[in-house]
Formats: structure tokens, sequence, C-alpha cells
């Protein structure tokens, strides 16, 4: 059934970045009758994007990025529900190591190629790079190259999300958080092929003829996604400056190494956040998302709002004091607060699975962030709401489509897999063992 402003859309994860962008799209373009649901109001805590910074800058890891990118910048620049977080600070990309400094290579390159050679400027000395990046000096980057983006910079993500949530208000987007809003099972016709609503956790049955499953990391535990996704976890402290501390830092760029880390510029309230880099942490257990016909092996979230003394594992202790003593060495001893993992969903080849779900029709999934789409933020729901409508562009389809066995999403597009959290100590401080049958989705 073709879709008309009148149809009954739910969005499960509306309270995060993919879910509350289609639902932002689709209250545009006049639909009046979308249920954003989420275990969270948005923005979601649990969500990705519910964080303090997200980098903002050109992204060409896949055939769609460059148009994907040039939309996202021109929206942050524009549109007035997202400008004002957009802090244009620069990014500078760099590294030391051989293997690093050919990836940056690569980068300018295929920037060459894409005819965006011009966006982006070749530091092949260390002066050149404390140049950009005066905060830098003193720091021990002999050897290092860099690109940098005077175009780019990071986005008050939460922020960003919230300004969102009010548009929605605004429209009369309708909303069901907590247990109404947690998604339990989807429902189906008599032959059990089209999607003709859902179920959630407190047993209301909501009919829709559209049914959006945007919740991000854990959307592979929702429903059989064939192991095209893994959920993985990255990590992040928090460091707070004192006045004076700030005025050295206000408008560094971000600064990103892939073989250490990154960090941003002091907030408002002159917090800086670190971040080290790594190929991620994974949570499996034994479970049957909807639609599989057996329990088996899924990596599976633990969400930080449900467990708030949790925190990261004792390696990341190690690895984020490395980048702060590589990146800030005047504050390799300051103390660390709001340590925490972020859980994203990777697919192999780091696209987008943005797709109707090939079993149920009128089921669409649109998960696969890979860690790298808070910045669609502003526009990746035009084209979620444009799959709905039939008038996705095929380059587009065929970039997000359903894809079993193309890859290992465990691996994504990283040189190695991650590491359990089963075999790391140091990031659970429960006073109890909470772990037997305490999920969000009804999933340990």
């Amino acid at each position: 059934m073709r879709l008309d402003i009148n149809s009954s859309i739910l969005i499960f994860g509306g309270s995060g970045t993919i879910g509350s962008s289609t639902a932002l799209h689709l209250t545009r373009k006049g639909y009046r009758n979308i249920r954003v649901l989420d275990v969270y109001p948005i923005p979601s805590a649990q969500s990705a994007g519910n964080d303090l910074n997200k980098i903002m800058g050109t992204s060409l890891r896949n055939p769609v990025d460059r148009q994907l990118s040039l939309e996202a910048e021109d929206a942050w620049s524009n549109d007035p529900t997202f400008s004002p977080y957009y802090h244009r600070s620069g990014r500078l990309d760099c590294c030391g190591s051989s293997d690093g400094i050919n990836d940056l290579r690569d980068t300018v390159a295929k920037l060459d190629d894409a005819g965006l050679g011009h966006t982006v400027e070749w530091l092949d000395t260390e002066a050149q790079i404390i140049q950009r990046v005066p905060q830098l000096a003193g720091s021990n980057i002999q050897g290092w190259k860099g690109i940098f983006f005077e175009r780019g910079g990071w986005l008050a993500a939460a922020k960003a999300i919230d300004s969102v949530g009010r548009e929605l208000i605004r429209h009369g987007v309708q909303f069901s958080f907590g247990d109404s809003g947690t998604f339990q099972s989807l429902i189906l016709s008599d032959d059990g092929k089209t999607c003709l609503g859902a179920v959630t956790k407190d047993g209301t049955r909501y009919l829709a003829d559209r049914v959006v499953l945007a919740s991000g990391a854990w959307t592979p535990s929702l429903v059989d996604l064939e192991d095209q996704c893994c959920s993985k976890a990255w990590v992040y402290a928090h460091m707070q400056l004192t006045p004076e501390e700030v005025k050295e830092y206000i408008g560094c760029p971000v600064v990103y190494n892939e073989d250490i880390g990154f960090f941003f510029e002091p907030t408002e309230d002159g917090v800086v956040k670190v971040c080290d880099e790594f190929p991620g942490f994974t949570r499996y257990k034994m479970h049957q998302p909807f639609g599989a016909s057996k329990p088996t092996l899924v990596s599976i979230p633990r969400s930080h709002a449900r467990h708030p003394t949790d925190t990261y594992p004792d390696a990341s202790e190690i690895t984020i004091r490395k980048a702060i003593a590589a990146f800030l060495p005047n504050f390799k001893d300051k103390e660390l607060f709001n340590r925490a993992m972020c859980w994203c969903a990777d697919t192999a080849d780091a696209n987008l699975l943005v797709c109707e779900h090939p079993r149920w029709k009128g089921c669409f999934v649109a998960t696969g962030d890979s860690g790298h789409s808070f910045k669609l933020l502003p526009i990746i729901g035009k084209h979620i709401v444009e799959l709905l409508e039939g008038t996705l562009q095929e380059d587009l389809r065929e970039a997000w489509r359903w894809r079993p066995g193309s890859g290992d999403a465990r691996k994504s597009t990283r040189a190695a897999l991650a590491k359990d959290l089963a075999d790391l100590p140091g990031w659970k401080h429960d006073s109890v063992d909470t772990e037997k049958g305490d999920s969000d989705h009804g999933v340990v």
C-alpha cells in the first residue's frame, strides 16, 4: 500500500540519531500519524548520539559518502534546527606510523578523485602541524604528518538531538516511552509475510502501515539481521579544565590520530572529551531475536542509563591516558570523570543497513552506523523517507541493501576483531550481579 500523509508510521529508537531524523523528515513532508517509540525520552539516554560531541568532517569510506558528507555539511551550516550546534573549529587527522601516514595519503587521493582536494591541506612537518594546531606545541609529534580540514569541526550531539525533539513536539508527533516504547515483537499477517504493527514490552499493540526499527546498536537483538550488524562499544572520558586552561584551548581543532585516539576543544563548561582508538568491544550473549529460528550468540549492548556505575575496562584507562599524554601532556595527571562506553552497530563494509526487511513487507531496518553516522543527523531521515515512499536513489539503495554473508561485521573494516567484555575486567561496578534478565529490550 502506498503511503499518504495519513499513513501510520511507528519508529522504534525514535529518540536516537537515525530514528529522530526519520521522524523529523516525515513531519516536514506533512505526515500526520507518526509515533516515536523508545525506552527513554529524546535524546535517549542510551543513544550513541546522546553525547557531548561528535566529529564533523568529510568521509569517503564508501561510494555514497561524498554525497552524504556534502548534504550533511550544508544542513549543519544552514538548517536552523542544527546550525547552532555545529562548531567549525577545523579538524586535524595526523599520524606518525608508516601505515597511518599511508592512510593519510590515501585519504588525500580519494578526496582528489572525488573533486574535493581543495577541502584539505597536507601538513608535512611538525612545524606545519603546530601552525595549524598551536595547542600541540610541546607534544611528542616528531615524524607526524597531517591533513587539515578547515571546514570540519565538532557537533554538540545531545543538544542537536534535543533540538530535533523540540521540533517534533511542535509538529504534534506522538511519543511512547518506557515499557510502552520498548520493542517486544512484530505483528504479522496470517501468512507471516506482512508487518501490521508491533507489540511493546507492556503488551500494547500498535497497528501501523510502516514500522521502522532504528534502535541503533540494539537493533540486532530485536530482530534477526542474519549477522549483518555487530554491536560494539567504544570508550571515552572527560576532563575538567580551569578557566585559565580553557583560554588556551578555545577554538582548538578536533585532533584525530588513528593509532592513538582523538580529543575535542573544551565545551562552554570547560569539559574536554578524550577517546582512544581501537577495534571496539563486544558483549556476546545467547539470545533469540524476533524472527530467528533458535537462540544464537548476539552482541548485546548494556545500557549505561540502566547501569550508571559501569565505566570501561582497565585496559581502556591505559589507552585513554596514553592519548592524553600524546596530545595533552600538560594534563596527563588530570583527574578523569564520566568514564563510559558508547555503543554502535558495525556492518562489514561500514555502509548503513537501511532497507525493507526481506521477510516482512512494511518492516524497515535503519541501522549499521559503524560509528560514523551522527554527522548525518540532519539528512539521513530524508533518505529513509524516500525509502518508505519507494523513491530512494539507486546508488543509496544498493549501498544500504540487505546483504547477509557479505563480510564479517565483528571485524568490519578494521584490522582486528573486537575483544569481548566478558574477558576484560574493570568496567562493571554493580553492587550485586544484575546480568540475569535485566535489559531494556527483554534480553540480557
